[in-house]
């Protein structure tokens, strides 16, 4: 039977056709396990995902391996960007019994939910092996397998960090977290560790902030020597931009090859604020064309921004983006070709499979001469007109509320940096300004989509795809990352609307995920009840659900003036601060955070008649400290709590900046409100 046909999940539409007898998770499916007295198998995993795929082939579209789960088993399919709180609760589980997880996942459970045998990836005559064995150990070792899945629940339930050792995030915390990513952080090839290497966006993020405060030119190095070493290497896409999941070895050369929207946002706010910053021209780009990736490769109109791009083509990982010299030649002719085999690393021998070569920019072109620069541009663009002949990586369409929230606080952020620096005379000004148009667009749309069509009956939901929203109920991060965009917005804009939503999520987030000591699980108290309740409060691939709503808490009560949205966050910070202090690679977002709390936030408000083109309203974005906050508009603007009973200073536009609801007196100059800002 299918049963997955009407699902909002590409991924589990990927398996409709299988000749498995698939079922959602449900409470249905558990109750036709109970009915059939047969044990679950629980396969995790996500639409982007290469090894999902050839388990899918080998085993899922396997008659005889169906025949074996449809007369023994009750088989569910989860889509873990769907149900992150299912992916929680089982991935704990796979850690604890095998010491490591990853996808696709494999867990068998009571007809309760509750694991007794977990796994990742099995080859077909492992896989079938296992099916038989867990079969045998069901019927005729019922009482060993149960008692098995109790230590699993009782050791998984231990998990969740709620009510654990506190201590304040404070400064002497946050200098050691960043002394500690220094002796971590690879000078070789820029990041932290060895293969496989995942672009550390937030742990870069928190190292710019702490940059900010401190003046500590480590943090800077570490930061621009990695944003560069990823830009040139093979994990960015040379061509069309996005960066794909990770890299496979230590110096960022072949990637797997997917492309997620979090990592993308995550990016682009990195190289925004490294641009911010330093004016780097290789930042700039970077920033410039990874908006446009966001805008034209992930962006559906009227709607959100989807979750990702395939790993594979046509069941074949790098088909699309890999190249050989003679195929350079073929797309370019003889010496253009020997040009790009050059300037991208291309080599006979190849770096990739059967000879093939991902592209590397092999050396500095941002700041090339200008015939150098117009021959790569001109280059780039007959390759990539090339590689659109090829077959194409599928999209994963649905729309994911946090990542959305994470996209929208990262184009908000580019939207403001790039007026900050647009001129004329630039060679490539009316790129920019193109590109500027579709990513606010975009941004918007997205803004909108989350707004109307995610927030239901006051609460958010989790996916949508196709304008019709999923079932799933959001989780913490989902809260938090959206509350956060909006937050962003509402400075963008000058809207009320937006400040208001997302006061309203995080009054929702506060009566309904905290938990004890100030922390917060990361479902709700009257979400579906699970073997465990997840409260996870490390930073991974994205922000923990606790580290995004402490963001979100922050950002809020700076636009406010409402202590007790700041109070949380730091209640929620004391939680993760023994982290941050531990393991700092897995705590970049908290302690990104942990800058602006530490630095003020400060609250900007400038009253002005012109918030687009007021140089107080520029100076005051320039050279924002640590998390600050920046509205602009006419005095008592409706909607906007910073601007109100902040008149004109003799009939002149006046920035007012207070720190941690302290206040100067105003400034009308631009020299006086650095000075205030420094």
């Amino acid at each position: 039977m299918n049963r997955l046909v009407d699902a909002t999940s590409p991924y589990l539409l990927q398996h409709a056709d299988n000749p498995v007898d698939w079922w959602p998770w449900s409470d249905e499916a558990f109750a036709e396990a109970r009915r059939r007295d047969v044990p679950v198998l629980i396969s995790v995993g996500y639409a982007a995902c290469h090894w999902c795929h050839v388990m899918a082939h080998e085993s899922f579209e396997n008659e005889q391996v169906a025949a074996l789960l449809n007369d023994n088993f009750v088989s569910i399919k989860v889509d873990r960007e769907e149900r992150p709180d299912v992916d929680a609760v089982y991935m704990t589980a796979t850690q604890a019994m095998t010491g490591q997880g990853g996808w696709p996942m494999t867990v068998f459970a009571t007809p309760d939910g509750t694991p007794f045998f977990c796994g990742t990836y099995f080859p077909r005559p492992n896989f079938t092996q296992l099916l038989q064995s867990v079969t045998t150990a069901w019927r005729e070792q019922r009482e060993a397998v149960l008692g098995q899945g109790a230590a699993v629940v009782e050791a998984i339930g231990g998990a969740p960090a709620v009510g654990g050792p506190t201590a304040p995030l404070d400064a002497p915390l946050l200098d050691a977290a960043a002394g500690r990513l220094a002796t971590e952080y690879d000078a070789t090839n820029g990041g932290f560790g060895g293969a496989p290497k995942f672009p550390p966006h937030m742990n870069l993020l928190f190292l710019l902030r702490h940059h900010q405060r401190t003046g500590d030119p480590r943090s800077l190095e570490i930061t621009r020597h990695t944003a560069e070493a990823m830009a040139r290497g093979g994990i960015y896409d040379q061509l069309a931009s996005g960066f794909a999941r990770y890299s496979v070895d230590a110096h960022w050369t072949v990637p797997h090859f997917e492309k997620m929207l979090y990592d993308n946002a995550l990016l682009l706010r990195l190289y925004t604020q490294l641009w911010r910053l330093t004016g780097d021209s290789l930042a700039r780009r970077v920033a410039r064309d990874a908006a446009r990736f966001l805008a034209d490769e992930l962006h559906r109109p009227g709607e959100g921004f989807a979750s990702a791009l395939d790993a594979d083509t046509q069941g074949v990982e790098g088909l699309t983006y890999a190249w050989t010299p003679a195929q350079l030649v073929e797309a370019l002719g003889e010496e253009d070709g020997r040009f790009a085999a050059d300037l991208f690393t291309v080599t006979d021998e190849g770096t990739f499979e059967e000879g093939m070569s991902v592209l590397r920019l092999a050396r500095d072109v941002d700041d090339a001469a200008p015939e150098v620069r117009a021959r790569w541009q001109q280059v780039v663009g007959r390759l990539l007109g090339a590689r659109d002949t090829r077959p194409q990586p599928a999209r994963d369409d649905k729309v994911v509320a946090a990542w959305n929230g994470l996209a929208i606080t990262a184009i908000v952020e580019f939207l403001q940096v790039a007026a900050l620096y647009a001129s004329p005379q630039d060679e490539d000004a009316n790129l920019m300004d193109g590109v500027t148009i579709v990513a606010d667009g975009a941004m918007r749309d997205a803004a909108e989509h989350l707004a109307t069509v995610h927030l239901v009956d006051g609460r958010l939901r989790r996916v949508s795809r196709d304008g019709r929203v999923g079932e799933p109920a959001g989780v913490l991060e989902d809260y938090g990352c959206v509350a956060e965009a909006f937050c962003a917005l509402h400075q963008l804009t000058g809207e009320g609307r937006w400040l208001t939503l997302a006061g309203e999520l995080l009054d929702t987030a506060l009566a309904h995920f905290a938990a004890p000591g100030g922390a917060f699980y990361d479902t709700a108290d009257d979400a579906e009840r699970l073997v465990a309740r997840p409260a996870d409060p490390t930073d991974n691939a994205t922000p923990s659900g606790r580290s995004a709503l402490i963001a979100g808490l922050v950002a809020y009560s700076a636009l406010t003036g409402e202590t007790r949205y700041r109070e949380a966050a730091e209640a929620a910070l004391a939680t993760v601060a023994p982290i941050v202090g531990q393991h700092p690679r897995f705590t970049g977002y908290a302690a990104m955070v942990g800058e602006a709390l530490l630095s003020g936030p400060y609250e900007i408000a400038v009253v002005t008649d012109d918030p687009a083109g007021d140089p107080l309203v520029a100076a005051a974005r320039r050279h924002a400290p640590p998390g600050a906050v920046v509205v602009a508009g006419q005095p008592d603007q409706p909607g906007v709590p910073l601007l109100a009973d902040r008149p004109l200073v003799d009939g002149r536009s006046a920035a007012y900046v207070c720190r941690g609801f302290v206040c100067q007196r105003p400034v009308t100059s631009v020299e006086d409100l650095v000075a205030e800002l420094g």
